[in-house]
């Protein structure tokens, strides 16, 4: 029997896990920005903990970037295959930091009124919404590659790349636009 070209997970098994956690992680998100201040454990490390994520963020992005760069014109697909597994560590490092972050810290509102929260809202709604989506199509992008199905994960990969690094580079912008709200 060849077990050459048998994938490490099967189609079916790597869908519902997907599933599972483009479920878990909104609803999880979501839960935490509601959860009673009477039942957060308290943190204090936690409050330095939006500063690293858009370090983190900032770092996924220059990843992303350099992975595609390396793919793009053709220079290296080891450089561009470690490229592109480090901004997916960095952005699990993230989401686990993000996670931490939201269960210590209660909800912090935008505190600047006018034009300006219009803009954050924009792109902060735009933001979540991406993040949700993009997911998915991380863990598939990642799997076609992993499995051998390039062809899929090339086209998977040309709308993968953009929205994810639109939505590092926005979360560090929803850092810096709510930045000043943090310590008041």
């Amino acid at each position: 029997m060849n077990t050459e070209n048998k994938p490490w997970i099967s189609d079916k098994t790597f869908f519902w896990i997907v599933v599972a956690l483009s479920l878990t992680v909104p609803a999880l998100v979501t839960l935490l920005r509601y959860l009673p201040d009477t039942m957060r454990p308290s943190a204090d490390f936690a409050r330095a903990l939006p500063k690293l994520n858009a370090i983190i963020n900032s770092l996924v992005s220059v990843c992303l970037v350099a992975g595609v760069y390396f793919i793009r014109n053709k220079k290296d697909k080891a450089t561009h295959q470690k490229f592109m597994l480090s901004a997916f560590v960095l952005s699990t490092l993230f989401l686990l930091s993000y996670v931490t972050y939201h269960y210590t810290v209660p909800h912090v509102p935008f505190c600047k009124e006018g034009w300006i929260k219009t803009v954050y809202l924009i792109i902060l709604f735009s933001h979540i919404v991406l993040a949700a989506v993009i997911m998915p199509m991380i863990l598939y992008t990642i799997y076609f590659s992993s499995v051998g199905k390039f062809a899929k994960h090339k086209k998977l990969a040309r709308w993968t790349f953009p929205l994810w690094l639109y939505v590092s580079v926005t979360g560090v912008v929803v850092y810096l636009l709510l930045s000043p709200c943090l310590n008041t």
